[in-house]
């Protein structure tokens, strides 16, 4: 019989509960954007001559936002997102930025168009891979992507190892620490980001590692602050160059 593995997020343990609710307050008055907050690490990996860049979940559009600055006036910025309210959301929030476009849709059917494929110097999925079948979205990026292009992830772990509960439970430590930084003053009304879809990951990051780096050999991916994992694969570089077409 195998034993169910002990979980920091879920234990029943009563001191780790009470200071799990004591946290939690500290954290609600002080709350920071967990997603946003790799915004830069993103930016900053994105190849330097990049012209295309899809969002794949793009939620409320903060990120398409700043790609736009990164990609430039001549480039473009695509964002997908199935949920309905979220793509609303970001199609008005992207409404001044002419290189951006917002398309409420899955990846599977952004990349059931054969005109995407090679299209894109840079794609993101910030919290939506664990939203998806994860070898599928992985194989559908990798069509999606330029030679040389990029795939940068903002993703969530299920703990499993020992390894794995320490890094949780330094990051349930750590978290109001950061929000106290990012947000010194009390917060007043509810986070926003409260509305976002949410999902729990359903893949272990060891899980995660050996099936990412089937389909994506040479993917690096890191523990990250904030309960995240950061995945950034470069697909080999081929002398071929092929258009771009927006659909």
């Amino acid at each position: 019989m195998t034993s169910t593995p002990w979980n920091v997020r879920t234990t029943e343990n009563p001191l780790i509960r009470w200071l799990g609710r004591r946290l939690t307050v500290l954290n609600a008055r002080h709350p920071w954007n967990h997603n946003a907050h790799f915004h830069r690490w993103i930016l900053r990996s994105v190849p330097a001559a990049a012209t295309t860049a899809l969002d794949v979940g793009c939620g409320r559009g903060d990120l398409i936002t700043a790609l736009a600055g990164v990609i430039g006036p001549g480039g473009r910025v695509d964002g997908i997102d199935p949920d309905p309210e979220m793509a609303r959301l970001a199609a008005s929030e992207v409404a001044p930025i002419p290189q951006a476009r917002i398309h409420r849709r899955t990846l599977a059917e952004h990349a059931a168009w054969s005109e995407h494929a090679g299209c894109y110097d840079a794609i993101t999925m910030v919290a939506s891979l664990h939203h998806m079948d994860l070898d599928q979205a992985l194989n559908q990026a990798k069509i999606l992507l330029r030679p040389g292009g990029r795939l940068l992830v903002v993703t969530l772990t299920m703990p499993v190892t020992t390894l794995d509960q320490l890094w949780d439970l330094g990051s349930a430590v750590t978290n109001p620490l950061i929000g106290l930084v990012k947000h010194p003053r009390p917060a007043r009304g509810p986070d926003p980001a409260a509305a976002v879809p949410v999902a729990d990951p359903a893949w272990s990051l060891d899980e995660l590692r050996e099936r990412a780096g089937r389909v994506l050999p040479g993917v690096r991916i890191r523990r990250r602050e904030g309960f995240r994992v950061t995945l950034l694969w470069q697909k080999p570089a081929v002398p071929i160059s092929r258009g771009c077409a927006s659909r």
